[in-house]
């Protein structure tokens, strides 16, 4: 598969979120992330600095395998990093608002406009 190539964030968003088409790898990703950031705070709060790795670690961790056995595909993060990051945050920040179906929308549009990347057709499932 050919490297996606994007002049802005604005233009990567709606192709992440479409890497994260499954409502399951969304809530993978939130689940991960947001225990990393507890027990990083946790440690720091308790000058315990190596605590600061559980954040990449346990985020990164639960999110890279959710992309191979829930969603099928790899994750963004391999392809542009610093955009999948600020990614992961702006969905996380979508989800804790209450707007994973929102996420699941745009995730589908684009499936529907550009096809699941790796060859396999998009479904209703995927979005949901």
């Amino acid at each position: 598969m050919t490297k996606q190539t994007y002049g802005s964030f604005e233009e990567f968003w709606p192709y992440y979120v479409a890497m994260h088409s499954k409502a399951a790898t969304r809530w993978v990703h939130l689940v991960g992330s947001l225990t990393g950031l507890a027990i990083t705070g946790y440690g720091l709060a308790r000058g315990r600095a190596r605590y600061a790795a559980a954040l990449p670690l346990i985020g990164y961790g639960t999110a890279w395998p959710a992309h191979f056995l829930i969603e099928g595909n790899n994750p963004a993060t391999f392809g542009h990093p610093a955009w999948s990051l600020r990614g992961d945050v702006k969905m996380i920040a979508a989800m804790l608002a209450g707007r994973d179906a929102e996420l699941g929308e745009t995730a589908a549009k684009w499936l529907a406009e550009n096809g699941r990347p790796g060859g396999r057709t998009a479904t209703a499932e995927d979005a949901g």
